[in-house]
Parts: structure tokens; C-alpha cells; sequence
């Protein structure tokens, strides 16, 4: 039955390197702590040397016949290959290339936004292919593309270079940019000074207050005290039928 997982002591033959006792060969080939080589030895003599000098004997170039060791730290062998690796990376991206598709009536202002990725993947040492399609009678004007081409690559020379002038292949204009040299590069306007402060605004002189309107003036008292008006009457009296009756018995009673 198969394990499940693979063993502890498992390493990618890229990764495995062999070290002191787990070196198979008989004779290797070996190279000094001043990096000079001490010639063809025996696994023995070659380990008795790395102990003599306390270091390890590191089998650098397996494959070769005699397979070459070193004598060295094996600590700092580790760290000097992760160095090496980490270098070896900084420079992957410039294999790497991204795509950028235009179009003879592009917008200005997308054209500026396919401009700042284009800016963007140069700036991270990326290669950027563009691209320009023609579709249906747009190939009778050809110039307008290579004209937007040419905007193009105006705009984004402090950052890359064509590889060679825009070519019309079949439907299409394409054109390859290479990043320039950091030094030569100018630099990525999406990425600002972290410690550079934020600008601020001048502070604006306090405008002065507008003045509160004046209160209306009160009519000036001439003395003399204005009548009342009389008071409102009920608009349901209930007195009123009594009145209109008194009125008519003392008629009577005059009459009579």
C-alpha cells in the first residue's frame, strides 16, 4: 500500500544537496575555503581536509565526473544560494508580457487609462505587447491607427522602447515595449513618496462677519391715547330675543 504522504526525508532532486557523509562518489574534485582548487581526492582524505579547516564538505556539481564538492559552511552555502535565487527572480519578470488592445477610435480617455497599465507593468519590469484592430472598412484608413500608435508610444518613452517600429500584420498593428534601465526609467506615477507629507491647503483669512439687519423702529407715542375699539359682538347672542321682547311689552304698556 502506497503512503499517503511522502516521506520526512523527501527533497526535490533541484533542491537536495549532499553534504559530508551522504556523498556517494569515491573521488571528487575539490575546491578550497580560498576558492582555489585542491585537485582530485579520495571521499576520505577530502572529508579529513573539510575537518581539518571545520568546515563541510558540499558536493556543489553532482553530475560532473569527478563530482565537484567545496569546502564550506553549510550554513553559509544556504544562505548564499537563497541569495542567488532571490536575485535570479528580480529578473523573471522581464520574460513576462502583457497585452494591450487599442482600436483606431479609441477614447481619449481610455486611451489614457490603457496608457497607465502599460506604465504600470513597465514599471515592474514587465514587456508589453500592443495590439491594434481593425474591423470592417477601417482598414481603408489605416493611418488613424498608426497615428494612435504613435500617441501611444510617446506617452509611455520615459518608461519603455518599442523593440522595433510598428508593423501592419494582416488586420492589425502590433508593436512590442521593453522596460527601459531603473536608472533610465522614470518613475511610476501610481506609486507616491511614503514619507513625503500631504500638502495642505493655506488657511483662508476669516472674511468678516456680514452686520445683522437693523430691528424695525417703533412708532413714536404722540400722547395722546388712541381709542379702543369696541368689543366684538357674539356672533350667537342669547340675550338678543330677550332685548327684542322688553322692547315690544314696553310698547304695549305705552299704547295701552
Amino acid at each position: 500500500m502506497s503512503r499517503p504522504f511522502p516521506s520526512r526525508n523527501f527533497s526535490s532532486s533541484g533542491s537536495f544537496v549532499r553534504v559530508n557523509g551522504k556523498i556517494r562518489a569515491r573521488e571528487v574534485r575539490v575546491i578550497g575555503v580560498d576558492g582555489k582548487q585542491a585537485g582530485i581526492l579520495s571521499l576520505g582524505d577530502a572529508l579529513n581536509l573539510a575537518r581539518a579547516n571545520g568546515v563541510d564538505l558540499v558536493e556543489i556539481a553532482p553530475t560532473a565526473t569527478p563530482p565537484v564538492c567545496r569546502l564550506v559552511d553549510y550554513g553559509k552555502f544556504r544562505y548564499e544560494q537563497a541569495k542567488k535565487d532571490k536575485e535570479s527572480k528580480k529578473h523573471q519578470h522581464a520574460s513576462t508580457v502583457k497585452e494591450v488592445q487599442l482600436s483606431p477610435r479609441i477614447d481619449p480617455h481610455d486611451l489614457g487609462v490603457k496608457i497607465s497599465h502599460a506604465v504600470e507593468f513597465l514599471c515592474e519590469d514587465m514587456k508589453v505587447k500592443v495590439t491594434l484592430k481593425f474591423r470592417g472598412r477601417e482598414m481603408a484608413h489605416t493611418e488613424f491607427g498608426f497615428q494612435v500608435i504613435q500617441k501611444f508610444l510617446s506617452d509611455i518613452a520615459p518608461y519603455g522602447h518599442p523593440d522595433f517600429e510598428p508593423k501592419l500584420i494582416g488586420k492589425g498593428i502590433n508593436v512590442m515595449i521593453s522596460p527601459l534601465p531603473r536608472n533610465k526609467r522614470g518613475k511610476n506615477p501610481g506609486q507616491g513618496d511614503a514619507g513625503s507629507p500631504t500638502p495642505v491647503s493655506p488657511a483662508r483669512p476669516a472674511s468678516p462677519a456680514a452686520p445683522l439687519p437693523a430691528p424695525p423702529a417703533k412708532p413714536k407715542s404722540t400722547g395722546s391715547i388712541a381709542p379702543k375699539p369696541p368689543p366684538a359682538a357674539f356672533a350667537n347672542n342669547p340675550f338678543a330675543k330677550l332685548d327684542v321682547r322688553a322692547r315690544e311689552d314696553a310698547t304695549s304698556e305705552s299704547h295701552g
